[in-house]
């Protein structure tokens, strides 16, 4: 059985929005001028810069500590790509650093007649926080929630997979990179591949996550994974793992030896906090996206062992448009060692919200809303952090403390 969710608990009257005019964003600047301007991180205190030209420029990055004051020029590269009639602009990347830590810096793209950006980069220790929304698309509700996270002094953004919504239609990806370049072109946005970054046409066009592949470059050669689907990176005390829904996830699977591998590798003394990335979720309540075998189901038999033993602090995923917390959990009961499962896919997506929902509710399932909104961890020290998620209205948020399973010593293995 399942319920329509006609409100918050308690007596708001809260009536939901429908799903949310598409936008374009146009581009405004000459042909040569950078825009789409995104950064991530890219390994021991460094960050790629990536942007996009009309025409062929210089793959140059100028950067300083004080506006117009550059100190230092790093070359990179560019490419471009074609999907059926499409030609990509010229997409740019540079690895600039070493930078140092809690430090803003002001950058070029290109040619000199470029708009100066700024960045700030994520601190060598806690706190750090993060900002986490997926299925961001691009609509009025996804610009609503754009203007709640420019709020928050956040460091680094978490996006659990579906960017832009293009759909096979690539200038929404050109649309979308300038809808996002406001922030993303001050902290880094660390992201995922979705169900609509797959974007494979039978037959016309057969390759996977093109348009995803060549514009968000994630470090994953930094992290000795052999594919961009997948990978992990480090930050202020936190390992996090990037993990790839719709690419093979088996035992077998290069993305399932790359884990174990990773998983081996992390040091809960040097990075107390653990967390992953998928982008369907292994545990749903939602009438949305349940019997999805294979990108959910199979996944969470395949690896949820690995994530368990672990001790994975928190799974986030989006693809349900709505928003729920479970308890922790592992082989679908309540575990204290096992992960907590976040599903955060109510960034704005075109498609609206996922209102229905099993009832009764779980008893994992500790908070659950369709509404639009985003999510912040602010992880304070190596044993607290605070989560808390915000909707779109204001309304009041849900927020707990959690406790990391390294600092439990029941948990220790």
């Amino acid at each position: 059985m399942f319920v329509v969710l006609l409100g918050l608990a308690g007596a708001d009257n809260y009536v939901r929005p429908p799903a949310g005019r598409s936008l374009f964003v146009s581009h405004d600047h000459s042909k040569t001028s950078s825009q789409q301007v995104h950064i991530s991180l890219a390994g021991n205190a460094q960050l790629r810069i990536s942007w996009i030209t009309d025409e062929l420029t210089p793959s140059t990055v100028k950067y300083g500590k004080s506006s117009g004051v550059y100190e230092a020029l790093m070359n990179g590269t560019s490419s471009s790509y074609r999907y059926i009639i499409y030609k990509s602009g010229q997409i740019h990347e540079v690895v600039i650093g070493p930078l140092e830590p809690s430090t803003t810096y002001y950058y070029k793209c290109g040619i000199d007649s470029s708009p100066e950006h700024s960045f700030r980069t994520p601190p060598a220790q806690f706190p750090i926080d993060f900002a986490v929304s997926g299925d961001l698309g691009q609509t009025e509700w996804t610009k609503s929630t754009l203007q709640h996270i420019s709020k928050t002094d956040y460091d680094v953004l978490l996006l659990p997979g579906d960017l832009s919504y293009a759909d096979f239609y690539q200038p929404s990806w050109d649309s979308y990179g300038r809808l996002i370049e406001p922030l993303a072109s001050q902290r880094p946005w660390m992201v995922t591949q979705g169900n609509h970054e797959v974007e494979r046409i039978p037959l016309i066009h057969k390759e996977r996550f093109t348009a995803y592949n060549h514009r968000y470059h994630m470090p994953f050669e930094e992290s000795g994974s052999s594919s961009n689907l997948f990978y992990s990176f480090k930050v202020a005390g936190v390992h996090v793992i990037m993990l790839g829904s719709y690419t093979d996830f088996g035992p077998d699977s290069s993305q399932y030896k790359w884990l174990e591998s990773d998983l081996r590798k992390v040091d809960r003394k040097q990075t107390p906090w653990l967390f992953a990335l998928v982008h369907a979720p292994w545990y749903n309540s939602n009438s949305a996206h349940q019997g999805e075998k294979e990108s959910s189901v199979d996944m969470r038999n395949s690896m949820e062992n690995l994530l368990y033993n672990a001790r994975v602090d928190i799974v986030f995923a989006g693809h349900v448009h709505a928003y729920e917390r479970f308890a922790r959990v592992y082989k679908q009961e309540a575990d204290k060692c096992g992960p907590v499962h976040i599903t955060i896919g109510d960034g704005g997506n075109r498609e609206g919200l996922a209102t229905k929902y099993k009832d009764p509710q779980p008893k994992i399932s500790v908070f659950r809303e369709a509404s639009f909104g985003h999510g912040q961890l602010r992880v304070v020290n190596a044993s607290h952090a605070q989560w808390t998620w915000y909707r779109n209205d204001n309304a009041q948020p849900d927020s707990t403390w959690f406790t990391s399973l390294a600092s439990d010593s029941a948990c220790v293995v």
